[in-house]
C-alpha cells in the first residue's frame, strides 16, 4: 500500500523583494559557493600511476634467478603501463644494499624490490643488526618460486649426497662452498644440509649466483647450491654435477636426481621464492595498481610458459596473502638459523 504525504506549498520571496542587507549576505553566500564548486586545482589532483618510468631494484648480480624474473616482468609490463620499467641491479653485502635501497625510496610505487628468501626473511634472524626491519617493506606480488639444486665440480669424486657426505667427513673444511651471499636461499640450503649431515664446509659468498657458479665451474670452489633456473644449463651442459633437489619432490627437468630427503634426510626443504615489495607508506591504492598489473602479466601465456622453463611457479595471492607468507618464512628460518648455528660472514 502506498502511503499518501499532504504536500507543503513554499512560496518564494524575490530577491529584488529582500532587504539590502540581506540581498547582500545572499550575493556573498552564493559566490563562496561557487568557488567551492569550482574544479579542484592542480595541487589537489591526484596524479595518474604510474607517472613516471618504475625501477625494479635487484639486490644481486645479472644472471641469477632474481635478475632474470624481474627482467621477464619488466618486458611485459612495459607495455602494459606505458611507462618504461627498468630493472636496477644493486648487488653486494648479501643483497642487504639493494633492499636498503628501496626503503630510502619515494613511496609512490615507481621504485620496487625484487625481495626474496634472503634479505627479506632469514636475514632478520642471521643478522643481529640490519639497516631496515620488516615493516620497512609493503609486499605487493608473489612472482615465482622453485627448488634448489646440489652441485659439485665434477672433479669432486661424489655421485650422490651419501658420497659428498662421506668426503666431507674424511677431510673437514677441505671442500669450499660457493654461493651466491650470505643467508640466501643456497647458503641456506647447504648450512641446513650440513647441520643435518654433521659436516663442515667452507664458505665463500659471492655477489651473485653467476660469479659463484662460473668458480664452481672452474674449480675455485668444489660444492654449491643453487637455483634451478640458473643450474639447469650447466647440468645440461656437464659442465656441473647435480647430486639432489631440494625441493620435497623431484622436478620434471631433471627426473633422475633425487631429493635430499630421498637421500636419507627426511623433512629436508627449501623452496626459494622472489617476489616485488614496495617502500613502507606506499599509498594502498597503488599497491593494488601494481598487484593487478603484475598479476596481469604473469598470467600471459608466453609469460607462464617462461616460468614453466625455469622450473618454478607461481602462487596467486593478495599483498596481504603474500605478507603473510613472507611472515611464515621469517618465522621458519629463524628456527633453522638458530639450529644450524648460521652466521654471518
Amino acid at each position: 500500500m502506498n502511503a499518501s504525504f499532504p504536500t507543503r506549498t513554499r512560496t518564494r520571496t524575490p530577491s529584488h523583494a529582500l532587504p539590502r542587507a540581506r540581498r547582500s549576505a545572499l550575493a556573498l553566500a552564493l559566490a563562496s559557493a561557487a568557488v567551492w564548486l569550482l574544479p579542484a586545482g592542480p595541487a589537489q589532483a591526484q596524479p595518474a600511476f604510474p607517472s613516471r618510468p618504475i625501477t625494479l631494484i635487484v639486490p644481486a648480480a645479472p644472471g641469477g634467478i632474481l635478475d632474470q624474473a624481474a627482467r621477464m616482468v619488466a618486458v611485459e609490463l612495459t607495455k602494459l603501463v606505458n611507462q618504461p620499467v627498468v630493472v636496477e641491479n644493486k648487488a653486494g653485502a648479501s643483497q642487504i644494499i639493494g633492499a636498503q635501497a628501496v626503503t630510502r625510496a619515494e613511496p609512490d610505487g615507481h621504485t620496487l624490490l625484487m625481495g626474496s628468501i634472503g634479505p627479506n626473511a632469514a636475514h632478520y634472524s642471521v643478522y643481529a643488526k640490519l639497516p631496515y626491519t620488516p615493516a620497512d617493506f609493503m609486499p605487493v606480488v608473489h612472482v615465482i618460486s622453485m627448488p634448489n639444486v646440489l652441485l659439485v665440480n665434477p672433479a669432486v669424486p661424489a655421485a650422490t649426497v651419501t658420497e659428498l657426505v662421506a668426503l666431507a667427513k674424511a677431510k673437514p673444511g677441505a671442500l669450499v662452498l660457493g654461493s651466491s651471499g650470505t643467508a640466501t636461499s643456497g647458503h641456506l640450503s647447504a648450512e641446513l644440509l650440513e647441520a643435518r649431515a654433521g659436516i663442515d664446509l667452507t664458505h665463500v659468498p659471492y655477489k651473485g649466483s653467476t660469479p659463484a657458479l662460473t668458480d664452481l665451474i672452474g674449480g675455485q670452489v668444489q660444492v654449491m647450491v643453487d637455483n634451478l633456473v640458473t643450474a639447469l644449463p650447466q647440468i645440461k651442459a656437464g659442465r656441473v654435477k647435480a647430486l639432489a633437489v631440494t625441493s620435497s619432490r623431484r622436478v620434471a627437468e631433471l627426473p633422475a636426481v633425487p631429493t635430499v630427503a630421498e637421500s636419507g634426510y627426511p623433512g629436508f626443504e627449501v623452496t626459494v621464492w622472489v617476489g616485488f615489495m614496495a617502500p613502507a607508506r606506499t599509498p594502498a591504492p597503488v599497491i593494488e595498481a601494481l598487484h593487478r598489473d603484475i598479476s596481469r602479466v604473469l598470467a600471459m601465456p608466453q609469460v607462464r610458459q617462461k616460468i614453466a622453463d625455469m622450473g618454478g611457479w607461481t602462487v596467486p595471492m593478495s599483498p596481504a596473502q603474500f605478507g603473510t607468507y613472507v611472515q611464515s618464512e621469517i618465522d621458519k628460518w629463524a628456527v633453522v638459523v638458530k639450529q644450524a648455528g648460521i652466521k654471518p660472514e
